[in-house]
């Protein structure tokens, strides 16, 4: 008996060594992940104990190792597959998936070269990265791929609302959802993570109710009751009726909202990647970090007069000054909208998108986060 539990012990120590996570020294300074004829990058995820790295191509999802040897390929999406992240939780990806009939659902049944129209529908796609291990996997026929609705995005997508005296389409300017990380609930850092996803936003200069980030917060625990493959011939609605709860960030309209989202428990920071803002009126800031460490305040949203009080997250103290917008802060740097990832003690991994037409490539290059209030990253050498 002393003896197997002295093999047992070794076993243990063995498999701790073999999926610990990679030391941030090692990490290698840029990823490439190859040229692939798809949309453009649109979010990157690691897990660094077993050392591989995960692309969003808008309609495929690239498995890699961290030296770019690439593993596996997911294909046959027709919808935006957006932001993307890996849960430690489960060891799968989790990803925004939408199909729209507006100008990005337009231009991606055009790059498929189909004529199809879609029923408007928000999922989110989880991978079993584990069954990735070739090229051109089918997302809907190799069981790689199950996906949740989220009833809540459709209805804010769907809904016509009064603001002001003026009828408009699209609650708080929602065009869906791209954003998605895991976190704790806001005003803690040591609670249970919890799926958290950010909108879309409509970049209309003329509506004042789409100045918010807007962000849901789901429990997964039991989502395994909700997910199924998804039949792009026939899409499902099985999801939760609502999130957990719902949380708005100040920081003026930008177009398409944010872009991709990045949870980093080494400082509680909620980083919000986005494109530049429409309004003249808004500083041109690209990315915002909330401070997870404050509670949400109930307040009344500026320029949403159909809105009741609603719970308003903080940014962080670092970046640049709306001078216009007191309480905004943030910084141009537009890197972050293709991809970001968290790797620890500060260091993150973010995306350098490049076209070669037709084809589209990624390299993921190491940053340290420094917060000065011009220079949000400086890249590691």
């Amino acid at each position: 008996m002393k003896r197997i539990l002295t093999l047992l012990a070794a076993l243990t120590v063995s498999i701790t060594a073999l999926t610990a996570a990679t030391p941030i020294e090692k990490l290698p300074r840029q990823i490439y992940s190859g040229e692939w004829k798809a949309g453009h990058i649109q979010g990157i995820a690691m897990d660094t104990e077993r050392k591989h790295i995960y692309y969003s191509f808008t309609t495929m999802l690239v498995k890699a190792d961290l030296e770019g040897n690439i593993i596996g390929t997911v294909t046959g999406l027709l919808g935006h597959l957006g932001c993307i992240e890996y849960n430690e939780a489960d060891g799968r990806i989790y990803g925004s998936l939408e199909y729209k009939n507006d100008s990005i659902g337009k231009g991606i049944l055009k790059q498929e070269n189909t004529s199809k129209e879609w029923t408007t529908a928000f999922y989110v796609a989880i991978f079993d990265v584990d069954k990735i291990v070739r090229q051109n996997m089918s997302a809907e026929k190799d069981g790689i791929m199950t996906s949740v609705y989220l009833k809540t995005v459709c209805d804010d997508f769907a809904a016509k609302v009064v603001n002001n005296g003026t009828t408009l389409e699209h609650r708080y300017g929602c065009s869906g959802f791209d954003g998605i990380t895991f976190g704790p609930k806001f005003g803690t850092a040591d609670s249970k993570r919890y799926l958290t996803i950010a909108y879309g936003i409509y970049g209309d200069k003329n509506r004042t109710d789409n100045d918010y980030q807007v962000l849901l917060q789901y429990d997964t625990k039991n989502w395994h009751k909700y997910e199924q493959p998804l039949s792009q011939e026939n899409m499902h609605q099985s999801g939760p009726s609502k999130p957990a709860a719902r949380y708005f960030v100040h920081t003026g309209n930008t177009n398409w909202g944010v872009q991709n989202f990045e949870y980093d428990p080494t400082r509680n920071f909620w980083f919000l990647a986005t494109y530049e803002h429409k309004k003249s009126e808004f500083a041109d800031f690209s990315l915002f970090v909330v401070d997870g460490h404050i509670a949400p305040k109930k307040e009344t949203l500026k320029g949403v007069s159909y809105a009741k009080k609603q719970k308003v997250l903080t940014l962080c103290g670092r970046g640049m000054t709306d001078r216009n917008h007191t309480d905004i802060r943030g910084w141009k740097f537009d890197r972050a909208s293709t991809g970001i990832h968290a790797v620890g003690d500060n260091y993150f991994y973010i995306s350098h998108r490049k076209r070669n037409k037709p084809f589209q490539s990624c390299t993921a290059t190491l940053y340290r986060f420094v917060g000065r209030e011009s220079t949000p990253f400086v890249k590691v050498e």
